[in-house]
Protein backbone atom coordinates (compact mmCIF):
# COMPACT_ATOMS: atom_id res chain seq x y z
CA UNK A 1 0.00 0.00 0.00
CA UNK A 2 1.65 3.32 -1.05
CA UNK A 3 2.41 6.07 1.41
CA UNK A 4 0.10 9.08 1.58
CA UNK A 5 0.71 12.79 1.16
CA UNK A 6 0.25 14.97 4.23
CA UNK A 7 -3.09 16.25 2.95
CA UNK A 8 -4.39 12.74 2.15
CA UNK A 9 -3.19 11.35 5.49
CA UNK A 10 -4.89 14.16 7.44
CA UNK A 11 -8.13 13.64 5.49
CA UNK A 12 -8.05 9.89 6.16
CA UNK A 13 -7.76 10.55 9.89
CA UNK A 14 -10.16 13.50 9.89
CA UNK A 15 -7.60 15.77 11.59
CA UNK A 16 -5.71 18.95 10.77
CA UNK A 17 -2.19 18.94 9.36
CA UNK A 18 -0.93 20.19 12.73
CA UNK A 19 -2.46 17.17 14.47
CA UNK A 20 -0.91 14.86 11.87
CA UNK A 21 2.53 16.38 12.54
CA UNK A 22 1.92 15.88 16.28
CA UNK A 23 1.23 12.19 15.62
CA UNK A 24 4.55 11.96 13.76
CA UNK A 25 6.45 13.62 16.61
CA UNK A 26 4.90 11.13 19.08
CA UNK A 27 6.00 8.19 16.93
CA UNK A 28 2.44 7.17 16.00
CA UNK A 29 2.93 7.75 12.26
CA UNK A 30 6.15 7.20 10.35
CA UNK A 31 7.13 9.64 7.61
CA UNK A 32 9.87 9.65 5.00
CA UNK A 33 11.01 11.88 2.13
CA UNK A 34 8.95 11.52 -1.05
CA UNK A 35 10.90 9.74 -3.82
CA UNK A 36 12.97 12.29 -5.69
CA UNK A 37 11.73 15.21 -3.58
CA UNK A 38 13.80 16.32 -0.61
CA UNK A 39 11.35 18.83 0.82
CA UNK A 40 8.10 16.88 0.61
CA UNK A 41 7.37 13.97 2.95
CA UNK A 42 4.97 11.03 2.76
CA UNK A 43 3.20 9.22 5.58
CA UNK A 44 3.03 5.47 6.24
CA UNK A 45 -0.39 4.18 5.18
CA UNK A 46 -0.28 1.18 7.55
CA UNK A 47 0.25 3.54 10.50
CA UNK A 48 -2.67 5.68 9.29
CA UNK A 49 -4.93 2.59 9.15
CA UNK A 50 -3.89 1.54 12.66
CA UNK A 51 -4.63 5.02 14.01
CA UNK A 52 -8.07 4.91 12.37
CA UNK A 53 -8.75 1.58 14.09
CA UNK A 54 -7.70 3.07 17.45
CA UNK A 55 -10.04 5.99 16.89
CA UNK A 56 -12.91 3.63 16.12
CA UNK A 57 -12.19 1.55 19.24
CA UNK A 58 -12.22 4.65 21.43
CA UNK A 59 -15.56 5.76 19.91
CA UNK A 60 -17.15 2.30 20.09
CA UNK A 61 -15.49 0.11 22.75
CA UNK A 62 -18.27 -2.52 22.65
CA UNK A 63 -17.85 -2.90 18.91
CA UNK A 64 -14.10 -3.18 19.38
CA UNK A 65 -14.56 -6.09 21.77
CA UNK A 66 -16.88 -7.86 19.34
CA UNK A 67 -14.45 -7.22 16.48
CA UNK A 68 -11.65 -8.81 18.51
CA UNK A 69 -13.13 -12.23 17.68
CA UNK A 70 -12.88 -11.55 13.93
CA UNK A 71 -9.24 -10.75 13.07
CA UNK A 72 -9.47 -7.69 15.35
CA UNK A 73 -7.83 -6.36 18.48
CA UNK A 74 -5.50 -8.83 20.29
CA UNK A 75 -7.34 -10.43 23.23
CA UNK A 76 -4.49 -12.04 25.18
CA UNK A 77 -0.74 -11.99 25.53
CA UNK A 78 1.58 -14.63 24.07
CA UNK A 79 5.34 -14.86 23.67
CA UNK A 80 5.26 -17.49 20.92
CA UNK A 81 4.35 -15.97 17.57
CA UNK A 82 4.42 -12.49 16.07
CA UNK A 83 2.87 -11.57 12.70
CA UNK A 84 4.09 -8.14 11.65
CA UNK A 85 4.87 -6.30 8.41
CA UNK A 86 4.05 -9.34 6.30
CA UNK A 87 6.42 -11.64 8.18
CA UNK A 88 6.07 -14.47 10.69
CA UNK A 89 8.30 -14.87 13.76
CA UNK A 90 8.63 -17.62 16.38
CA UNK A 91 9.97 -16.16 19.63
CA UNK A 92 11.62 -13.36 17.69
CA UNK A 93 13.16 -15.55 14.98
CA UNK A 94 12.00 -15.24 11.36
CA UNK A 95 10.06 -18.45 10.65
CA UNK A 96 10.94 -18.51 6.94
CA UNK A 97 14.66 -18.20 7.71
CA UNK A 98 14.28 -20.84 10.43
CA UNK A 99 12.61 -23.23 7.97
CA UNK A 100 15.72 -23.16 5.78
CA UNK A 101 18.16 -24.15 8.52
CA UNK A 102 16.30 -26.01 11.29
CA UNK A 103 14.51 -29.31 11.75
CA UNK A 104 10.95 -29.59 13.04
CA UNK A 105 12.41 -30.87 16.31
CA UNK A 106 14.56 -27.77 16.72
CA UNK A 107 11.61 -25.50 15.93
CA UNK A 108 9.54 -27.32 18.56
CA UNK A 109 12.26 -26.78 21.16
CA UNK A 110 12.19 -23.06 20.33
CA UNK A 111 8.38 -22.78 20.50
CA UNK A 112 8.14 -24.83 23.69
CA UNK A 113 11.08 -22.93 25.24
CA UNK A 114 12.81 -26.19 26.12
CA UNK A 115 16.36 -27.48 25.59
CA UNK A 116 15.57 -30.34 23.22
CA UNK A 117 12.53 -31.92 21.65
CA UNK A 118 13.22 -35.31 20.11
CA UNK A 119 9.88 -36.80 19.06
CA UNK A 120 9.54 -40.33 20.45
CA UNK A 121 6.19 -42.09 20.65
CA UNK A 122 7.53 -45.06 22.58
CA UNK A 123 5.76 -48.41 22.23
CA UNK A 124 2.69 -48.15 19.96
CA UNK A 125 1.69 -51.83 19.95
CA UNK A 126 -1.44 -51.00 21.94
CA UNK A 127 -2.93 -49.03 19.05
CA UNK A 128 -5.65 -50.64 16.86
CA UNK A 129 -3.62 -50.46 13.65
CA UNK A 130 -6.24 -52.34 11.63
CA UNK A 131 -8.63 -49.45 12.34
CA UNK A 132 -6.14 -46.58 12.10
CA UNK A 133 -4.72 -47.52 8.71
CA UNK A 134 -8.18 -47.21 7.15
CA UNK A 135 -8.68 -43.65 8.38
CA UNK A 136 -7.46 -40.27 7.21
CA UNK A 137 -4.40 -39.36 9.27
CA UNK A 138 -6.13 -36.54 11.17
CA UNK A 139 -9.00 -38.87 12.11
CA UNK A 140 -6.48 -41.50 13.18
CA UNK A 141 -4.74 -38.92 15.37
CA UNK A 142 -8.04 -38.26 17.15
CA UNK A 143 -8.74 -41.95 17.70
CA UNK A 144 -5.25 -42.61 19.05
CA UNK A 145 -4.97 -39.58 21.32
CA UNK A 146 -7.29 -40.72 24.17
CA UNK A 147 -5.80 -44.23 24.00
CA UNK A 148 -2.32 -42.80 24.46
CA UNK A 149 -3.55 -40.45 27.18
CA UNK A 150 -4.92 -43.35 29.22
CA UNK A 151 -1.42 -44.87 29.34
CA UNK A 152 0.48 -41.67 30.16
CA UNK A 153 -0.03 -40.60 33.77
CA UNK A 154 2.71 -37.98 33.42
CA UNK A 155 0.24 -35.96 31.31
CA UNK A 156 -1.32 -34.80 34.57
CA UNK A 157 1.88 -32.91 35.33
CA UNK A 158 1.20 -29.49 33.88
CA UNK A 159 4.53 -27.83 34.62
CA UNK A 160 6.38 -26.66 31.51
CA UNK A 161 9.14 -29.27 31.63
CA UNK A 162 6.81 -32.25 32.00
CA UNK A 163 4.39 -30.88 29.41
CA UNK A 164 7.23 -30.51 26.87
CA UNK A 165 8.16 -34.18 27.36
CA UNK A 166 4.52 -35.23 26.93
CA UNK A 167 4.26 -32.99 23.88
CA UNK A 168 7.27 -34.69 22.28
CA UNK A 169 5.54 -38.05 22.77
CA UNK A 170 2.35 -36.75 21.15
CA UNK A 171 4.16 -35.45 18.07
CA UNK A 172 6.12 -38.70 17.90
CA UNK A 173 2.87 -40.67 18.07
CA UNK A 174 1.33 -38.65 15.24
CA UNK A 175 4.47 -39.07 13.14
CA UNK A 176 4.34 -42.85 13.48
CA UNK A 177 0.63 -42.85 12.57
CA UNK A 178 1.23 -40.60 9.55
CA UNK A 179 4.00 -43.00 8.51
CA UNK A 180 1.55 -45.89 8.54
CA UNK A 181 2.94 -47.52 11.68
CA UNK A 182 6.58 -47.49 10.67
CA UNK A 183 9.06 -46.96 13.46
CA UNK A 184 10.72 -43.55 13.56
CA UNK A 185 13.79 -43.37 11.34
CA UNK A 186 15.73 -40.34 12.52
CA UNK A 187 13.87 -37.05 12.34
CA UNK A 188 10.11 -36.73 11.82
CA UNK A 189 10.68 -35.41 8.29
CA UNK A 190 12.90 -38.35 7.33
CA UNK A 191 10.45 -40.83 8.83
CA UNK A 192 7.69 -39.38 6.65
CA UNK A 193 9.90 -39.19 3.56
CA UNK A 194 10.75 -42.88 3.75
CA UNK A 195 7.23 -43.96 4.59
CA UNK A 196 5.89 -41.93 1.67
CA UNK A 197 8.46 -43.46 -0.71
CA UNK A 198 10.32 -40.28 -1.62
CA UNK A 199 13.82 -41.35 -2.64
CA UNK A 200 15.41 -37.92 -2.89
CA UNK A 201 16.93 -37.26 0.54
CA UNK A 202 16.74 -33.51 -0.07
CA UNK A 203 12.95 -33.81 0.25
CA UNK A 204 13.45 -34.25 3.99
CA UNK A 205 14.47 -30.60 4.21
CA UNK A 206 11.33 -29.56 2.31
CA UNK A 207 9.11 -31.60 4.65
CA UNK A 208 10.89 -30.03 7.63
CA UNK A 209 10.18 -26.60 6.15
CA UNK A 210 6.49 -27.44 5.76
CA UNK A 211 6.23 -28.66 9.35
CA UNK A 212 8.02 -25.57 10.67
CA UNK A 213 5.98 -23.07 8.67
CA UNK A 214 2.75 -24.75 9.78
CA UNK A 215 3.81 -24.96 13.43
CA UNK A 216 2.04 -21.88 14.73
CA UNK A 217 0.13 -18.86 13.54
CA UNK A 218 -0.78 -16.91 16.66
CA UNK A 219 -4.40 -17.24 17.93
CA UNK A 220 -5.96 -19.03 14.98
CA UNK A 221 -9.16 -20.97 15.67
CA UNK A 222 -7.46 -24.27 16.52
CA UNK A 223 -4.76 -22.71 18.72
CA UNK A 224 -7.35 -20.69 20.62
CA UNK A 225 -9.48 -23.81 21.06
CA UNK A 226 -6.50 -25.79 22.38
CA UNK A 227 -5.63 -22.93 24.68
CA UNK A 228 -9.16 -22.70 26.10
CA UNK A 229 -9.11 -26.43 26.88
CA UNK A 230 -5.67 -26.16 28.50
CA UNK A 231 -6.93 -23.27 30.64
CA UNK A 232 -9.38 -25.66 32.34
CA UNK A 233 -6.50 -27.77 33.62
CA UNK A 234 -7.16 -30.56 31.10
CA UNK A 235 -4.20 -32.62 29.92
CA UNK A 236 -2.13 -31.87 26.86
CA UNK A 237 -3.78 -34.81 25.07
CA UNK A 238 -7.19 -33.20 25.52
CA UNK A 239 -5.93 -29.80 24.35
CA UNK A 240 -4.34 -31.30 21.23
CA UNK A 241 -7.47 -33.31 20.41
CA UNK A 242 -9.52 -30.13 20.65
CA UNK A 243 -7.13 -28.39 18.27
CA UNK A 244 -7.48 -31.27 15.82
CA UNK A 245 -11.26 -30.92 15.87
CA UNK A 246 -11.05 -27.23 14.98
CA UNK A 247 -8.39 -27.75 12.32
CA UNK A 248 -10.51 -30.05 10.21
CA UNK A 249 -13.16 -27.45 9.39
CA UNK A 250 -13.16 -26.29 5.76
CA UNK A 251 -12.45 -22.70 6.85
CA UNK A 252 -9.22 -23.81 8.53
CA UNK A 253 -6.88 -26.71 7.69
CA UNK A 254 -9.62 -28.53 5.82
CA UNK A 255 -9.27 -25.85 3.14
CA UNK A 256 -6.54 -28.04 1.61
CA UNK A 257 -9.27 -30.37 0.29
CA UNK A 258 -10.77 -27.50 -1.67
CA UNK A 259 -7.35 -26.57 -3.05
CA UNK A 260 -6.88 -30.19 -4.13
CA UNK A 261 -10.17 -29.97 -6.03
CA UNK A 262 -9.04 -26.74 -7.67
CA UNK A 263 -5.77 -28.33 -8.84
CA UNK A 264 -7.73 -31.30 -10.16
CA UNK A 265 -10.00 -29.03 -12.21
CA UNK A 266 -7.07 -27.14 -13.71
CA UNK A 267 -5.32 -30.36 -14.69
CA UNK A 268 -8.53 -31.79 -16.21
CA UNK A 269 -9.50 -28.65 -18.14
CA UNK A 270 -5.96 -27.59 -19.00
CA UNK A 271 -6.79 -23.89 -18.70
CA UNK A 272 -6.34 -22.14 -15.36
CA UNK A 273 -8.12 -18.97 -16.52
CA UNK A 274 -11.26 -20.88 -17.52
CA UNK A 275 -11.39 -22.67 -14.18
CA UNK A 276 -10.87 -19.43 -12.28
CA UNK A 277 -13.60 -17.75 -14.32
CA UNK A 278 -16.00 -20.55 -13.39
CA UNK A 279 -15.38 -19.95 -9.68
CA UNK A 280 -15.91 -16.22 -10.06
CA UNK A 281 -19.09 -16.57 -12.14
CA UNK A 282 -20.63 -18.71 -9.41
CA UNK A 283 -19.59 -16.27 -6.68
CA UNK A 284 -17.24 -18.80 -5.08
CA UNK A 285 -14.10 -17.83 -3.22
CA UNK A 286 -11.02 -19.21 -4.95
CA UNK A 287 -9.40 -21.54 -2.39
CA UNK A 288 -5.69 -21.26 -1.70
CA UNK A 289 -5.36 -17.55 -2.39
CA UNK A 290 -5.16 -14.51 -0.13
CA UNK A 291 -4.86 -14.17 3.64
CA UNK A 292 -6.34 -11.50 5.89
CA UNK A 293 -3.11 -11.07 7.86
CA UNK A 294 -0.89 -10.83 4.77
CA UNK A 295 -2.20 -8.24 2.27
CA UNK A 296 1.04 -8.49 0.28
CA UNK A 297 1.09 -12.30 0.23
CA UNK A 298 1.52 -15.18 2.70
CA UNK A 299 5.27 -15.60 3.38
CA UNK A 300 4.75 -19.26 4.28
CA UNK A 301 3.17 -20.00 0.92
CA UNK A 302 5.83 -18.03 -0.93
CA UNK A 303 8.68 -19.84 0.85
CA UNK A 304 7.25 -23.35 0.37
CA UNK A 305 6.50 -22.77 -3.31
CA UNK A 306 10.07 -21.53 -3.86
CA UNK A 307 11.54 -24.54 -2.03
CA UNK A 308 9.33 -26.92 -4.02
CA UNK A 309 10.51 -25.37 -7.29
CA UNK A 310 14.13 -25.62 -6.18
CA UNK A 311 13.74 -29.33 -5.53
CA UNK A 312 11.39 -30.40 -8.31
CA UNK A 313 12.13 -28.04 -11.20
CA UNK A 314 9.43 -27.13 -13.70
CA UNK A 315 7.24 -30.24 -13.79
CA UNK A 316 3.76 -30.23 -15.32
CA UNK A 317 2.27 -29.82 -11.85
CA UNK A 318 4.37 -26.75 -11.18
CA UNK A 319 3.50 -25.33 -14.59
CA UNK A 320 -0.23 -25.65 -13.82
CA UNK A 321 0.39 -24.01 -10.45
CA UNK A 322 2.23 -21.14 -12.12
CA UNK A 323 -0.65 -20.60 -14.57
CA UNK A 324 -3.17 -20.62 -11.73
CA UNK A 325 -1.09 -18.23 -9.62
CA UNK A 326 -0.69 -15.80 -12.52
CA UNK A 327 -4.41 -15.91 -13.34
CA UNK A 328 -5.47 -15.33 -9.72
CA UNK A 329 -3.05 -12.46 -9.22
CA UNK A 330 -4.09 -10.82 -12.50
CA UNK A 331 -7.83 -11.15 -11.90
CA UNK A 332 -8.04 -10.76 -8.12
CA UNK A 333 -4.72 -9.34 -6.98
CA UNK A 334 -4.33 -12.32 -4.64
CA UNK A 335 -1.24 -14.42 -4.00
CA UNK A 336 -1.11 -18.11 -2.99
CA UNK A 337 -1.25 -18.94 0.70
CA UNK A 338 0.09 -21.85 2.74
CA UNK A 339 -2.85 -24.14 1.83
CA UNK A 340 -2.02 -23.76 -1.86
CA UNK A 341 1.68 -24.39 -1.17
CA UNK A 342 1.03 -27.55 0.85
CA UNK A 343 -1.09 -29.05 -1.93
CA UNK A 344 1.50 -28.10 -4.53
CA UNK A 345 4.22 -29.75 -2.42
CA UNK A 346 2.13 -32.90 -2.03
CA UNK A 347 1.49 -33.18 -5.75
CA UNK A 348 5.04 -32.33 -6.78
CA UNK A 349 6.50 -35.00 -4.48
CA UNK A 350 3.70 -37.48 -5.32
CA UNK A 351 2.83 -37.90 -1.65
CA UNK A 352 -0.26 -39.90 -0.58
CA UNK A 353 -3.68 -38.27 -0.92
CA UNK A 354 -4.53 -36.21 2.14
CA UNK A 355 -0.93 -35.65 3.19
CA UNK A 356 -1.18 -31.87 2.72
CA UNK A 357 -3.58 -31.77 5.69
CA UNK A 358 -1.46 -34.37 7.50
CA UNK A 359 1.59 -32.08 7.29
CA UNK A 360 -0.51 -29.12 8.40
CA UNK A 361 -1.89 -31.01 11.40
CA UNK A 362 1.44 -32.54 12.41
CA UNK A 363 3.19 -29.19 12.22
CA UNK A 364 0.41 -27.30 13.98
CA UNK A 365 0.40 -29.82 16.83
CA UNK A 366 3.71 -28.26 17.87
CA UNK A 367 2.01 -24.88 18.15
CA UNK A 368 -0.97 -26.22 20.10
CA UNK A 369 1.43 -27.76 22.60
CA UNK A 370 3.31 -24.46 22.87
CA UNK A 371 0.09 -22.54 23.55
CA UNK A 372 -1.06 -25.11 26.10
CA UNK A 373 2.26 -24.92 27.94
CA UNK A 374 2.09 -21.13 27.94
CA UNK A 375 -1.50 -21.25 29.23
CA UNK A 376 -0.60 -23.69 32.01
CA UNK A 377 2.00 -21.22 33.29
CA UNK A 378 -0.64 -18.47 33.64
CA UNK A 379 -2.92 -20.73 35.74
CA UNK A 380 -5.94 -18.75 34.51
CA UNK A 381 -9.25 -19.96 33.10
CA UNK A 382 -10.26 -18.44 29.78
CA UNK A 383 -13.86 -17.45 30.33
CA UNK A 384 -15.13 -14.49 28.24
CA UNK A 385 -18.59 -13.01 28.71
CA UNK A 386 -21.36 -12.87 26.09
CA UNK A 387 -23.54 -9.85 25.34
CA UNK A 388 -27.10 -11.12 25.50
CA UNK A 389 -29.20 -10.21 22.42
CA UNK A 390 -32.14 -12.59 22.95
CA UNK A 391 -35.65 -11.98 24.25
CA UNK A 392 -35.70 -9.65 27.22
CA UNK A 393 -36.92 -11.20 30.49
CA UNK A 394 -40.38 -10.09 31.59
Amino acid sequence: MPNLTAKAAAEELGVTLQTLYAYVSRGLVRSEPAPGEKRRRTYNSADIEELKRRQERSRNPEGAVENALHWGTPVMESGITLIADGRLYYRGKDAVALSRTATAEQAAALIWATDAAGFDAGDTAYLPWDLLTGLAATDAFQVATPLAAARDLSAYGLDAKTAARVGARIVGLFTVIAAGGREAAGSAADTLRRAWSVDDERAGGLLDAALILCADHELNASAFTARCVASTGATLYAAVNAGLSALQGHKHGGSTDRVEALFGEVEAVGDATRVLASYLRHGDRVPGFGHTLYPEGDPRGRALIARTRELCGESGILAHAGDLTAAAESALGLKPNVDFALVLLRRALHLPAGSALTLFALGRTVGWIGHAIEQYTTDRLIRPRARYVGTAPK
